[in-house]
Order: structure tokens, then sequence, then C-alpha cells
């Protein structure tokens, strides 16, 4: 678990997130026709968002881990190092992961638990299950694989077996072994179920699938997170990987480079992270180059509401 007093780098956040409030501009967004050299775009923090519940920053790119992590028993445990410590050298903090056969979490837990890593990360753990005990030796297995007692995020995956677990998580969370607790979901026909969950219960982080191909979670999911405080993690950012394979080919549109956005990937994290209730987008790749280009969408402009109309103009052609 990561300390939550102040380092060098949270004060360099601040500091620089105060000199883009007195310029009447925010940091992540510098709008409208003041441009940004990529030279000093490039020295920039990455901009942290406050968790609601307790004002805790997190940066607003963060990696989900599926993929570098199922790699691990054909390609070992390398993509997943590099892709963290490229996250973590680049301001984020943010990973997110699951419940996976011990085959896998243990040699994934010696990962996370080297002493470069081990304070540094924001860990999200879930439970996913149906079944109330397994969801406790889920938690259990968590626990001895990484190494920790205490997560900094417990989440139930899908709301899977949530009659059961929410009242487990709220335990975990009374006696330390959760810092916070949350819900997830992944596709759309969940959103009714965890739009129902949010306005009867009060987790501190829900987890939605959101993205200019699926734009759905802007209309109902993330304005109740915002009106109720709690935090917002996205997934699904490129769609599991199918977004790249309509993008493939396809020129970005002129007008992007007004963001300062370079790629196709930018292009869908830059979406995300102009919606005010995202508290930190996540992203999957195997490749630290991918992880270093993904964390520079968290930089320079942010598209307003006339820019992201036609940003999803685009996404509904591809």
């Amino acid at each position: 678990m990561r300390s939550t007093d102040p380092t060098r780098r949270d004060f360099l956040r601040t500091s620089l997130g105060g000199l883009g409030t007195a310029l009447g501009v925010p940091l992540a967004g510098l709008g409208g026709s003041l441009a940004v050299p990529a030279r000093l775009l490039a020295q920039q923090p990455l901009p942290a968002r406050p968790i609601p519940s307790t004002g805790e920053a997190l940066p607003i790119v963060g990696l989900g881990s599926s993929a570098p992590v199922l790699a691990i028993p054909d390609e070992g445990t390398g993509p997943v190092v590099s892709v963290i410590r490229t996250l973590l050298e680049q301001g984020g903090r943010v990973v997110d992961t699951s419940i996976r056969p011990e085959e896998i979490d243990a040699p994934f837990g010696q990962v996370l638990q080297q002493p470069e890593f081990r304070d540094e990360i924001f860990l999200c753990t879930k439970i996913n299950t149906p079944d109330a005990e397994t969801g406790v030796a889920q938690m259990r297995q968590t626990q001895r694989l990484f190494g920790r007692r205490t997560m900094d995020l417990v989440q139930v995956e899908s709301l899977r077996g949530i009659e059961h677990h929410w009242r487990r998580l709220r335990e975990w969370k009374e006696s330390g072994e959760a810092r916070y607790i949350g819900v997830t979901v992944a596709e759309n026909f969940n959103h009714e179920r965890l739009e129902a969950f949010m306005r009867t219960e009060s987790p501190e982080f829900v987890h939605v699938n959101y993205s200019p191909m699926e734009p759905n979670a802007e209309e109902r999911i993330l304005p109740l997170a915002r009106d109720r405080g709690f935090a917002v993690l996205v997934n699904r950012p490129f769609m599991n990987g199918s977004y790249f394979s309509r993008t493939a080919g396809r020129p970005l549109p002129e007008w992007a480079a007004e963001l300062d956005c370079e790629t196709w990937a930018q292009f869908s994290l830059k979406y995300i992270l102009a919606n005010p209730a995202v508290t930190c987008v996540l992203t999957e790749t195997t490749n630290p180059s991918h992880m270093a280009e993904n964390v520079r969408a968290g930089l320079g402009r942010l598209p307003d509401e006339a820019m992201r109309r036609r940003m999803r103009e685009v996404a509904a052609t591809i």
C-alpha cells in the first residue's frame, strides 16, 4: 500500500495544477488557441484528480493489467514489469487487476512486491464469483500472493454475487483490509444494474466501460457518479483492442492536432478524460512504448463539448 503522505511528485503535480488554475486554464486541457510546444508538453507531470470521498489524488491514466498478466505463462514477467515501470516513470501509479489462477498470480505477486513497485502502486483488485465463500477465498489468495494485508481498492467484478459480497467488502474496509471499495461493469447491458446499485449504496469507486465508441455511460452513470461523489475508473478505452482494428489505415482528422493528439489511442483517451466525472482511465498493453503514448494523452489540451461532439461523429463512422 502506498503511503498517503505527499511525495515530491505529488508536490510538483499540485504546484503546476495551481499554476494552471491561476492562468484560468486546467493543466490537462490548455484549450482554445493556446498551443503547448512539444518540448514543454513533455515536461508536464501527469495530472491527477481527487477521489471524492477522501481527496486523495490519483494520476488520470493507469494500467489495466490483464494483457501483460495473462502473458506470464508464455512470456514470463518481463512484459508486466516493463509496462508498470514505464507507467511509474511517466507519473502514473494506478494498476488494476483481477483474480487469476495461482500459477499466474504468484509470479505477478512477486513483481508487485519488488521494491521499485511495492510502495508506489495504487493497486486495484477484484473478487469475481457468485458464491460468498469463494469470494472470501479469492481475497485471501490475493492477500497471500501479493504480500499485502491491505488492498488500495477491492471491487466486485461485474456485480457478480453483489448481494453476498458488498457486506463483506464493507467489513474489509472497516478492518483495514481495503482502503476503498467499489464495483465494476464492462458491458452496456449491466449499466441499469449499476445505476440501481449506485442509487441505493455508496461505493467509493465505480468502474465502467466508456469511450467515444461506447459513450453510453455519459448519459446516466457518469453524471450520477459525479452527483453522488463516487470516483470513476474507466475500462475498455480501446474496446479490448477492436478499436485499433477499426482505425487501422485511417488517418487521424487534421483537427486532432488542436488537442495535442498524435494517435488514435490518444484520440479515445482524450475524449474520455475530458469528462470531469472520470478519475482515471485504465489502458491495457504489453508494450512499454504504448504505455508511454497512453500516458501522454493525459497531457496537453482536452476537447470541449463541441470538439467531443465532432469526435463522436468520427467514431460513429469507424
